[in-house]
């Protein structure tokens, strides 16, 4: 039997539904890079280390020393060190985390993901406004040293958490924290598989994730345009929860559910790194100079 023909004989009707699946999440995530140029895609501590790390390989050499000057005295002076604080803050500083929590996410319900601030973002908490005006208040050299660096960690994870899709779900399961599942024969909730549950499923260190992501073609530059893209970035991440099979069928997530989605994370994460760059760019570097 020749090659062609074993390959022929194992390409069963499933594997064929499973790899047009694959290919449609493929033309999606690629999809909403280009809409971004038309229209104007939280993780957990690996997955925000894994954004600040991209981030920090693409930013210019003035914003590179301008962040350095800002986070001297840290105990990790670089992005990765502070891109998980926001989510620290709860025990650190419960006032501030308080305060902060509902910065992290949005809820938009509108069936074409289109982000309306008199809805979904009353007060201006939520994560569209928040990463908006923290940026503003890192790029304002009038500001204080103390109110540009607590925005600079505001920045660094809003931008990761906006491209978790779940953080721009829907309102009705609370971004998929009511929605339950059955992983790996344990019970869980999308929101927390999307956190961290298909990362660490790999098995990868952080190291391994980075050079893979590397490895991924780098984003159109008309799909990075800051610093006011957040609500197209929103609307992407919620283009992504309302596609077909996003939610696992009968709360179970098997093996073919990580295969498929996969790519899309990292594909969100390589283009949350490169938007982190190019927001602290035209916030710090040479950009905001000119």
């Amino acid at each position: 039997m020749t090659a062609t023909a074993t390959r022929s004989s194992c390409y069963t009707p499933a594997r064929a539904a499973r790899h047009r699946r694959r290919g449609a999440l493929r033309l999606l995530a690629t999809g909403l890079l280009l809409a971004t140029a038309v229209d104007a895609m939280a993780w957990g501590a690996l997955g925000h280390r894994l954004v600040a790390r991209l981030a920090e390989s693409s930013l210019d050499a003035q914003a590179q020393a301008e962040v350095a000057r800002l986070l001297r005295g840290e105990a990790d002076p670089s992005l990765a060190g502070i891109a998980a604080w926001a989510d620290e803050l709860r025990s650190t500083d419960p006032d501030l985390g308080r305060r902060s929590a509902r910065w992290h996410y949005v809820n938009i319900d509108d069936p074409g993901c289109n982000f309306d601030p008199n809805t979904d973002c009353r007060g201006g908490n939520c994560i569209v406004i928040a990463l908006e005006q923290q940026a503003a208040i890192l790029a304002d050299p009038a500001r204080s040293d103390e109110e540009r660096r607590q925005a600079l960690k505001f920045v660094v994870h809003f931008v990761g958490d906006l491209h978790q899709p779940l953080h721009a779900g829907r309102g009705h399961d609370r971004g998929g924290n009511d929605y339950q599942v059955n992983w790996n024969g344990k019970g869980s909730n999308l929101h927390s598989l999307w956190d961290s549950g298909l990362l660490r499923s790999t098995g990868f260190d952080e190291d391994a994730w980075l050079a893979r992501l590397r490895a991924l073609p780098s984003p159109p530059a008309e799909a990075l345009v800051p610093p006011h893209a957040a609500p197209l970035w929103a609307r992407e991440s919620c283009l992504l929860v309302g596609s077909r099979d996003f939610y696992p069928p009968a709360h179970k997530v098997d093996p073919g559910y990580a295969d498929d989605w996969l790519p899309v994370t990292g594909q969100q994460l390589r283009l949350a790194g490169e938007r982190l760059a190019a927001v602290l760019n035209a916030a710090l570097g040479q950009s905001s100079a000119d």
